[in-house]
């Protein structure tokens, strides 16, 4: 439902204050959709905000999008963007909480088994 649920995308109250105050500006590769406020409130900076395309993370902004919402500059990110570098690779999602979280041995999800310690390690105790 919509109108209480803020995890899956924007809110109908969000979606509604969007149109009514909300000039889109961009989009990102991954389909997230960025605003900034019509009309600049006496001395405040203008409002800057996304609506995800998906799951709320924000871990889904890319670096140059993320620096235009928090004000480290003033232009569109397309505006100056370098081109992507041979060794840049795509986004992922993070996974926290999924089946694809990395969890090392040991973990209790992986049966809570881990290595025996070898000789290099010596436990301490409050005694020696």
């Amino acid at each position: 439902m919509k109108i209480f649920t803020w995890w899956e995308g924007a809110t109908i109250g969000t979606s509604l204050w969007t149109a009514r105050k909300g000039e889109h500006v961009g989009i990102d590769a991954q389909g997230n959709k960025y605003y900034r406020s019509k009309s600049a409130r006496d001395g405040a900076p203008e409002r800057r905000w996304v609506i995800y395309n998906g799951a709320n993370d924000a871990s889904r902004v890319p670096a140059e999008w993320h620096g235009w919402l928090h004000h480290s500059y003033d232009e569109l990110p397309e505006s100056h963007l370098q081109p992507a570098k041979i060794w840049e690779v795509d986004y992922t999602p993070n996974a926290t909480g999924t089946a694809a979280a990395y969890r090392p041995a040991g973990a209790l999800e992986r049966g809570g088994h881990r290595a025996r310690a070898t000789g290099d390690y010596e436990a301490w105790t409050p005694d020696a």
